[in-house]
């Protein structure tokens, strides 16, 4: 098969997206429309691609070049229309061809109109010339071009042209209408589909031997005509002598004032020349893409694509509609995918890993037999054998070695983790490297920004981190290291050492009721208090009848405040901090309470129901003090 040129047409503006990004950006499965367009024209080995672009022109062309190095540029000027971009595109191949490689023209405002732009397509104003790799028209025409004839002949005797704006079409479908054409001898062939509703689309119109007579546009077409609903798929294989030849004859004579690439095809059939329709046996593949709406539709038509051909693959896909997998990423047989599962970018996956459900991978690359359960993972690279998650986020440079385990409520950003180590959750692990068979314990964080500069950990073999604790970078922990639990680790821990940073427990009683009086903390420990005053600081057991106090015993929820002391009650009613708790009274010989338990005027217990009767001495509502 000849090796044709191709031409990709992305200059429109794409005005239905209502978006500042040009139309042909957008993505469909992880990559632009432009992208696909140019990815199936490079799967046809093609002697050269030309994009003509104009609005939006230095992120387009940017896009084109990112797909592929050697992309000529084309720059559309004011003329308006489809056969004029392909005229500018074949300037740009005639120059390639040559070996003059010329500067772009930046975007101008405005469009030509009536007789400078029919000037202009007859003219194919010749590119200025400064070594740049891009071509773009300028004002001085020339008289080679003029003629119809390239300046320098191109050598192609085949052009492809697609839209920047219909990802579904691949190189298999190309590579059908090239050999078509070839085979037939046409002077055009291009590709049709019959579909049900063609609202927006070129109607194919034929003559009575079925033949393709002409294009019509949407917008130029009779009733009659827009009834038709076999539709232009706007790709093409063209004779180049024949296309250059038409778009000479080009004009505006339409209600949209443009110079039609279509109408090559009437002049075509004029000039005798064979044109030829493949219908497309699948209508989805020529839909084109204008507005959000048919951006999605693509965008499921592709994944549903690339999920099929993975369940080939041998990839087990649980539930292939909650599925996405965009172009590019590569799945290893034994595969199993999770409902909710997302895989995005340069991701890889090994042999027997389990990804989801609901898991994102961007970026990433996983090893076999790996487990990841609802993370988001986003430049990461994870170990044969790993378990990561649940809800656990991996963020750039993260490295989690072979039989690693990252779990639930972890976050790692550029950490790498050892052989066999393990962070199994509520962690924060950034900017370190954790040693083989390492644990982190749960409320560990990792202080690796001091508001001004992100500083290293190094986490030795073996170590094992406390809960609780904050590792203040720059720190190293020697191998075979311990921490203690709430430590804070500020400096370097030499191995086969214990660091403790929190000194004895300290009790201050009283606390609550001094700095928090009359809060709901202060009432609580003073009902807890006055039950213990009366039961267990000054009865002895054995008058405490066992598993039988009736319910007065206990202060009931709703005790009337009148029984709780008032937030201003002398402070000598409140035990010190250092006072030792009262000695509980020794018990009477024959069992009954000593007569000393209660001091002359504090009132008395009742044994019976355990509760206190006020003395003559107990002002109301005072809790008798425990002396």
């Amino acid at each position: 098969m000849t090796k044709p040129a191709v031409i990709v047409l992305a200059a429109g503006e794409g005005t239905r997206m209502k978006s500042a990004l040009p139309k042909v950006l957008h993505q469909a499965a992880g990559r632009s429309l432009l992208g696909h367009a140019i990815a199936a024209a490079q799967g046809l080995d093609p002697s050269r691609v030309v994009v003509v672009v104009r609005h939006g022109r230095d992120q387009v062309a940017a896009e084109a070049k990112r797909f592929g190095p050697a992309v000529l540029i084309a720059d559309q000027d004011q003329a308006p229309g489809t056969g004029r971009a392909v005229q500018c595109a074949l300037a740009a191949l005639d120059q390639a061809a040559s070996g003059v490689l010329t500067e772009p023209v930046p975007e101008r405002p405005g469009d030509a109109t009536g007789d400078q732009a029919a000037d202009a397509v007859r003219s194919v104003p010749a590119p200025s010339t400064t070594g740049s790799g891009d071509v773009g028209a300028v004002d001085s025409p020339d008289p080679a071009a003029a003629a119809g004839q390239a300046a320098e002949p191109g050598g192609d005797s085949q052009i492809v042209v697609i839209c920047g704006d219909t990802p579904l079409i691949d190189s298999e479908v190309l590579q059908a209408l090239v050999a078509a054409h070839e085979a037939d001898g046409n002077g055009v062939t291009m590709l049709t589909a019959v579909v049900e509703d063609p609202f927006g689309y070129g109607r194919v119109v034929r003559d009575q031997t079925g033949q393709v007579a002409r294009i019509v546009e949407e917008a130029d077409a009779t009733a009659e005509q827009a009834a038709i609903n076999e539709i232009n798929a706007s790709v093409y294989v063209y004779d180049v002598d024949l296309l250059r030849s038409a778009l000479q004859g080009l004009d505006r004579d339409n209600s949209q004032g443009e110079f039609y690439l279509t109408d090559v095809v009437a002049a075509a059939r004029a000039a005798g020349r064979t044109v030829r329709a493949i219908i497309s046996e699948d209508p989805s593949v020529v839909q084109g893409v204008n507005d959000r709406a048919q951006l999605a539709q693509a965008s499921a038509a592709i994944n549903q694509r690339i999920v099929a051909q993975a369940m080939i693959d041998g990839v087990t896909v649980i539930d292939p509609a909650s599925t996405w997998i965009d172009v590019g990423v590569e799945l290893e047989p034994d595969v199993t995918l999770m409902p909710g599962t997302r895989l995005s970018g340069a991701t890889a996956v090994g042999a027997g890993s389990v990804i989801g459900p609901f898991t994102t991978l961007v970026d990433t690359v996983v090893g076999q037999g790996a487990i990841i359960d609802r993370t988001v993972a986003n430049g990461a690279r994870v170990g044969t054998g790993a378990t990561v998650g649940p809800f656990t986020h991996l963020r750039p440079g993260t490295v989690l070695g072979q039989a690693t385990k990252a779990g639930s409520f972890t976050e790692l950003k550029a950490a790498r983790v050892g052989y066999g180590a393990k962070v199994p959750h509520l962690a924060y692990v950034g900017d370190a490297d954790v040693g083989e068979f390492a644990n982190v314990g749960a409320g560990t964080i990792f202080a690796n920004y001091d508001g001004v500069t992100k500083s290293k950990c190094v986490i030795g073999p073996a170590v094992r981190i406390g809960s609780n604790n904050v590792i203040v970078a720059p720190v190293e922990m020697g191998a075979g290291s311990y921490s203690g639990a709430g430590a804070i680790v500020r400096g370097d821990v030499p191995a086969g050492a214990l660091a403790v940073s929190a000194g004895p427990q300290r009790v201050i009683e009283g606390w609550t009721m001094r700095k928090r009086p009359g809060s709901d903390s202060a009432l609580a420990a003073e009902r807890a208090l006055s039950t213990q005053t009366g039961s267990a600081r000054n009865i002895p057991p054995a008058t405490i009848p066992a598993g039988s106090a009736p319910a007065a015993a206990v202060p009931a929820e709703n005790t009337p405040a009148a029984t709780i002391p008032a937030a201003d009650t002398p402070a000598a009613t409140i035990p010190a901090e250092n006072t030792p708790p009262a000695p509980v009274p020794a018990p009477a010989a024959n069992g009954e309470t000593s007569s000393t338990a209660e001091p002359s005027g504090q009132g008395a217990l009742d044994p019976t129901t355990l509760a206190w009767s006020a003395g003559p001495a107990a002002p109301s509502g005072e809790i008798p003090e425990n002396n």
